[in-house]
């Protein structure tokens, strides 16, 4: 079973939030399980749910504001175990498919 979760989570302020996601990103870290960052969010992956959300914890808490915005959405792969690079590549091979035929 493989949990992939995408995850933006910031304070609510007009000022800068790097520094603030940045520490989200370091509490991501220390939990050990593998994370990409992107521009918009950060995509987490973990073997149980239990432990997707522990990071999210972790992350939402490491934010020292009057108030925190975060966003969560999980794909639950009970049945499979493919990985976020998993997902990646194939729609890569779609493309690359697509673009031979042109």
């Amino acid at each position: 079973m493989t949990v992939i979760g995408f995850l933006s989570t910031a304070p609510a302020t007009d000022e800068s939030m790097a520094e603030a996601v940045a520490g989200a990103v370091e509490a991501i870290d220390e939990t050990g399980l593998e994370y990409d960052v992107g521009p918009m969010g950060t995509t987490i992956e973990a073997d149980s749910i239990g432990e997707l959300l522990d990071a999210v914890e972790a992350a939402h808490e490491s934010i020292d504001a009057d108030r925190v915005s975060t966003f969560v959405k999980i794909d639950d792969k009970r049945t499979s175990s493919g990985s976020a690079s998993d997902k990646v590549a194939a729609v890569e091979k779609h493309l690359e498919r697509d673009a031979n035929a042109s």
